[in-house]
């Protein structure tokens, strides 16, 4: 048999015993109508007084607001609770026409006058707010005795509701005594109805109630598991099972919302602790390519999917140059002005707002304008460089935070190469002529003569001195000393150039070291040094300084010393070539031979 022939057989039987019971229903239907009555009593008494309570508590609450705050919206909400409550106290005046007696119309009277007294109190304090008496208005409405007028309102009103709720059980307790006797009749009509309302309702719990819960049961259990990427069932009726299903479908999307933020602070620790470890390695860096290493090696991992180039600020030429990118930006130039960017005429990020309408930097491709930020490497309030960041997007892009924290640790390691270079060249360089100068030397040879020997190669020196260099300070001052110097330096560096190093040995004194040159070949190079010198035409002011010469000792490694006398052995040559009248070119074997 089908289930719609039963479901049809069971309600016609059904019908039946209804209209039977409906019969002695209505011979009881006096007594309810009377308990119903005062149901409906209760409900408009709990109604009223349920709405001067909640608008007493809702005005005291807005007034202590204002007076702490000062906002004129709680102000204005204060007015309108205001006139809502005289609304609610004028239709309590009408309570005795719905049923209410005199005494509980006394007691409650008497909780509206405390109420009023509280909204004098109220409208006090708001007045003094505006005369400016913040501080009394406050001590009013939070002072003790505005606490207990409230208190004393709060039992007047419960009260009240004791009074009525013991005349209502007193007149429903009348009424079900009444139609006790007529509804046992009835009920024994309605358990019948009853047995074959259960039989219909069992097939329909089993399709609509039992089959949902075991799938929403099976969902809930993989839920508890974490196992968010269960598909929740839709079930569109509207009911209890249709509020399970929406409840755990919210669930599902909490549970989802909390793992990607577990993601995103995940993803936010790693960033610090990469962060971190490249400033510790930007800390160790020696040089410049140690920089850029780091920087080519860590930027890609702090922000995924960016790419970047970083640039460093020239003196000379003005310009800005590339010196690392990473992930294959789009094409930039490798040098520009540095006015070309906004970030470095601002001296701060820029664009300030993704998204939001601004002026481009100059040196970017128009394709990747509206996705990109420029941060410029400050120290010491001066910018030193700049990184240019491309394809930024709010799903992949870290916090700008981390990008600008990830500039100032590039901008404080390009300073402190900087300084440390600029320390270095003071220390090795001299800083006249621009020539190694004598710390240098030690290591410089150290270096050459080890590899002189593990090679098996020469090495040759020259002593180079300017002759009668005390005379042209005597004549024309240690100014114009000073530029015959930097002349002769000039003349040495050009002609060693590639093949050597040129130290300022002394005051007037030079020495160049020649790797991989014997003899012959060094002998060679102090004669276009002797030349060049001799055919300066230097001048101080309007005197003529006159023609400048000098003397040269060569000696080479192995012929003439062993490696820890070659300076001694080119300085005997040059003494010798001062001893022989000066201007002159002295080879250490020329000693020999005599």
């Amino acid at each position: 048999m089908r289930i719609a022939t039963i479901t049809n057989w069971a309600y016609s039987a059904t019908v039946c015993l209804t209209i039977a019971s409906g019969v002695v229903m209505l011979m009881a239907s006096g007594a309810d109508n009377t308990e119903r009555q005062a149901v409906e009593q209760r409900y408009i008494f709990d109604q009223l007084t349920e709405e001067v309570e909640i608008d007493a508590w809702s005005l005291s609450d807005l007034a202590r607001l204002y007076v702490t705050t000062k906002d004129p919206a709680s102000l204005d909400t204060y007015r309108q609770k205001e006139t809502s409550l005289i609304n609610v106290e004028h239709r309590l005046t009408k309570l005795k026409d719905a049923g209410a007696t005199g005494e509980e119309l006394a007691l409650l009277h008497e909780g509206l006058q405390i109420i009023d007294a509280l909204q004098n109190e109220q409208e006090t304090a708001i007045s003094r707010v505006a005369r400016g008496e913040a501080s009394q208005a406050i001590a009013l409405l939070y002072g003790k005795p505005y606490e207990q007028q409230l208190e004393r309102a709060q039992a007047q009103i419960d009260h009240f509701r004791q009074m009525l709720d013991t005349r209502v059980r007193h007149a429903i307790k009348e009424a079900t005594q009444a139609s006790r006797t007529l509804r046992t009749l009835s009920e024994v009509m309605v358990g019948l109805t009853a047995l074959l309302f259960l039989f219909v309702l069992g097939f329909i719990l089993k399709r609509r109630v039992l089959r949902p819960v075991v799938r929403l049961s099976d969902v809930v259990h993989r839920l508890a598991s974490q196992d968010y990427a269960v598909e929740t069932p839709n079930f569109s009726q509207i009911d209890e099972i249709g509020d399970m299903a929406q409840a755990i479908r919210i669930f599902r999307e909490n549970g989802l919302a909390r793992q990607r933020l577990e993601k995103e602070r995940d993803a936010d620790w790693a960033i610090r602790e990469l962060l971190a470890r490249m400033t510790q390695r930007l800390q160790g860096c020696e040089n410049f390519a140690d920089v850029v290493n780091v920087v080519e090696r860590f930027a890609p991992n702090i922000a995924p999917g960016v790419a970047g180039q970083l640039y460093i600020l020239d003196r000379e030429p003005w310009q800005m140059r590339c010196v690392a990118k990473w992930l294959s930006p789009q094409t930039e130039a490798e040098t520009f002005h540095p006015d070309e960017c906004w970030a470095v005429r601002r001296g701060q990020s820029h664009p300030p707002v993704n998204g939001e309408p601004d002026i481009t930097c100059y040196h970017l491709p128009a394709s990747c304008q509206d996705h990109s930020l420029c941060v410029p490497l400050i120290a010491q309030g001066e910018a030193i460089g700049l990184l240019s960041l491309q394809n930024l997007s709010d799903e992949t892009t870290p916090s700008r935070a981390y990008l600008e924290l990830m500039a100032e640790a590039l901008g404080l390691a390009l300073a402190n190469q900087r300084l440390r270079d600029a320390l270095l060249e003071k220390a090795l360089y001299d800083p006249l002529t621009g020539l190694r100068n004598r710390h240098h030397l030690e290591d410089t040879l150290r270096s050459q003569m080890s590899h002189a020997i593990r090679h098996k190669e020469a090495v040759s020196c020259l002593m180079i001195d300017i002759d009668h260099f005390k005379n042209i300070n005597d004549r024309f001052g240690h100014e114009a000393g000073d530029g015959v110097i930097k002349s002769v330096a000039a003349v040495i560096q050009r002609v060693v150039h590639d093949s050597g190093m040129a130290f300022r040995y002394g005051g007037e004194e030079f020495l160049v070291l020649l790797p991989d040159m014997n003899e012959e070949a060094a002998n060679r190079l102090a004669t276009d040094i002797y030349n060049g010198v001799h055919e300066l035409a230097l001048r101080f002011g309007v005197s003529d300084i006159g023609p400048i010469d000098v003397s040269i000792g060569v000696a080479s490694y192995p012929l003439h010393a062993q490696s820890d006398n070659l300076l001694r052995a080119a300085d005997v040559a040059l003494y010798r070539a001062k001893a022989l009248g000066r201007s002159r070119i002295v080879s250490f074997s020329m000693l020999e031979a005599s």
